[in-house]
Parts: structure tokens; sequence; C-alpha cells
């Protein structure tokens, strides 16, 4: 009988603490195949996103609300009004980029940094494709 009543009468789990992140980066930088990959998705027929898209992300002791937004020239002016309410920033960057477009994402990076919402959060930088020949380390990104 104990046995039975500690299976039954035990509850539900304890709710996971949840998180709301914004996923910035260029187009191509891998945004999309980085939370593809978290969420433990194939990552065949993945698709650069255009707009935003909202995926949550599962940890043993939270989850990850994470806002993807769409990094093509046309999409990156409206960043900002994704913004509010966000607890941390993923910013993610192709490490075997051009120049210019590296140069781009450090424009874009520096700006995300001293937006007002976003300038007292917790950023995490990831340089993207190491894996590729052209990539540069990070030490020099």
């Amino acid at each position: 009988w104990q046995c039975f009543r500690a299976l039954c009468c035990k509850g539900p789990p304890p709710p996971r603490p949840e998180y709301d992140l914004v996923c910035i980066g260029l187009t191509g930088s891998g945004k999309t195949s980085l939370l593809s990959q978290l969420c433990s998705e194939s990552p065949e027929n993945i698709v650069s996103t255009t707009g935003f898209s909202i995926k949550a992300v599962p940890f043993q002791n939270a989850i990850l609300n994470v806002k993807e937004l769409g990094g093509a020239d046309n999409i990156r002016k409206y960043w900002s009004r994704y913004y509010q309410g966000s607890q941390g920033v993923i910013f993610v960057l192709d490490s075997a980029s051009s120049e210019e477009d590296l140069e781009t994402a450090r424009n874009e990076l520096h700006s995300a940094l001293q937006h007002p919402q976003l300038c007292t959060l917790p950023f995490l930088i990831l340089a993207n494709h190491q894996d590729k020949p052209a990539a540069r380390s990070v030490q020099e990104v």
C-alpha cells in the first residue's frame, strides 16, 4: 500500500523555470540550424527564417523560449520591436563570412549591445561555422 500511495499521490513535478531569449544574426549565420540542433530536430530541410519564429528549447532544469529573428537586410531594422521581455541574447555570426559581412555583423552586434532593452542582459556570441576552411578563430572574430 505504501508503494502504491507513493506512486499515485506524488503529484506533478515542479514546473521548470522559463527564460525568454532573442536570437539574432545575419542571414546564413546558422541561427535556425542551432535551434533545430538544440531541439533535436532533423537538420534536413532547414530554411532561412523570414520574419521570426519562436522555439521552446527544453533543458533538464529550465526551458528557453527563443525568438529567432530573420537576418535579412529588410528585416534587421525591425529587430528592436521584438526585444521587449527578453532575458538574454544569442548573437550568431558566420565566422567564415566575407570581411564585408563580418563588418555588418559587428555593427549589428554593437547596435544590440547598446540598445536600452538589451544592454543589461547576458549575451552569448556564437562564432558559428568553425568547421569551414575559411573560418576565423574566435580571437580573429
